[in-house]
């Protein structure tokens, strides 16, 4: 069994829409649906990740760059 990830869309009368590419056959196929929980996740994920590395983030021994340091997106080659 192959798995490709698409994306899609419940739409108002509860039907999924996605577009697969056009070398795949027609016929059944298995979904699996995953729901998105960033509202909950995505706050947690962030604190957790500046809790752990707080001690890091503020280590000036960790400041190995400048502004200085590099050339402008922008500039001249």
């Amino acid at each position: 069994m192959r798995a490709i990830e698409l994306i899609g869309e419940i739409g108002e009368q509860n039907r999924l829409r996605a577009s697969v590419p056009g070398e795949f056959p027609s016929g059944p196929v298995r979904l699996i649906v995953l729901l998105s929980e960033e509202d909950e996740a995505g706050p947690a994920w962030s604190r957790g990740l500046a809790r752990e590395w707080a001690d890091e983030l503020s280590d000036s021994r960790q400041d190995i760059y400048t502004l200085t340091d590099g050339q402008p997106v922008d500039a001249a080659r």
